[in-house]
């Protein structure tokens, strides 16, 4: 039995795992998708007053809470940040990380940094409009969902806390690399704003070679659009499986 811990991605909650919890739990897994504060059910609590570190405590919570040992940790999009900060500051009680088409950021970088400046000058510009410090979520089909796949996405998508985004993450990348590690990369279609990701976990230079270090790492492409947790779950389940 394998503890599952499952991070969304901006805009998201726990809800976009839906098609993936129910397949892990029947084979007898625990699995936990966390939501973030101020998003997907939890949007009542949306406030300027969310930052990164909000976030972080949140997962943090539920490892802590659940008393949770050898987790296989899976964080989809802006939930690479997550993942970072947790494999940096609980390293001993993951068993891998998983990036799923995730943020992998440098030591200090913050998730706008690896963006590019138009996409977040308009990022900001929108949260800095908004009486809540946020930002509205894109139309789902740039995540290469379509019919009832996009209409339950627009659904239930929305707007995600600022200060998240421009908050750098300062880590040991040398902790983090000593968490196995799989980067799941979604190519049909590939997101724009994850493009330099996927240039950085193929370099074998990054974290100064700390990425392709430590206790292992691998890449893993997937014939799905961004949201492989709802376009592709069995897919997704098959490879979370193979991390456990």
């Amino acid at each position: 039995m394998a503890n599952f811990v499952l991070v969304h991605g901006a805009w998201h909650g726990g809800w976009c795992w839906q098609r993936v919890v129910q397949p892990l739990a029947a084979q007898g897994h625990r699995v936990y998708p966390v939501t973030l504060t101020g998003v997907g059910e939890r949007a009542h609590l949306l406030s300027s007053l969310i930052t990164l570190e909000t976030h972080v405590a949140d997962v943090a919570g539920v490892i802590e809470a659940e008393e949770l040992q050898d987790v296989v940790l899976a964080v989809h999009s802006y939930g690479g940040m997550i993942g970072t900060a947790i494999a940096d500051r609980m390293p001993q009680r993951l068993k891998h990380l998983v990036y799923v088409d995730a943020v992998v950021p440098k030591p200090g970088e913050s998730w706008s940094g690896t963006h590019a400046g138009a996409t977040r000058e308009a990022r900001i510009a929108a949260a800095q409009a908004s009486p809540d410090y946020a930002f509205p979520p894109p139309d789902p089909s740039v995540f290469g969902l379509h019919a009832q796949d996009h209409a339950w996405v627009q659904r239930r998508q929305t707007p995600h806390p600022g200060h998240t985004y421009q908050a750098p993450l300062d880590f040991d990348p040398k902790r983090v690399a000593g968490v196995p590690r799989t980067f799941i990369d979604c190519t049909a279609p590939p997101l724009a704003t994850i493009d330099v990701i996927r240039r950085r976990v193929r370099d074998p230079r990054y974290w100064d070679g700390a990425w392709v270090g430590g206790a292992g790492m691998r890449v893993v492409e997937m014939a799905t659009g961004h949201d492989p947790m709802i376009s592709a779950p069995d897919d997704l389940v098959r490879l979370l499986l193979t991390c456990a």
